[in-house]
């Protein structure tokens, strides 16, 4: 699992929402977008900055930080 941050540039219209499974998407008062939630693995992450890069979108910012869940 993956946490990710994403920042771009302008506000993205929360009817966006279901093109980015499980990001949370929150307008920020700069004038950007955060998409931040969980992802499950690498090919989910650059699934959603194809989406971004195929809507001309300018991204600002990505960090990611890579957990290990334990399932018993």
């Amino acid at each position: 699992m993956m946490k990710c941050r994403i920042r771009i540039a302008g506000h993205l219209d929360s009817s966006w929402q279901s093109w980015f499974d499980d990001l949370e998407i929150i307008q920020e008062e700069q004038g950007t977008t955060l998409l931040k939630g969980v992802l499950p693995d690498q090919a989910a992450l650059y699934g959603v900055l194809l989406k971004l890069n195929n809507l001309g979108l300018l991204l600002y910012m990505l960090e990611v930080n890579e957990s290990t869940i334990h399932l018993d």
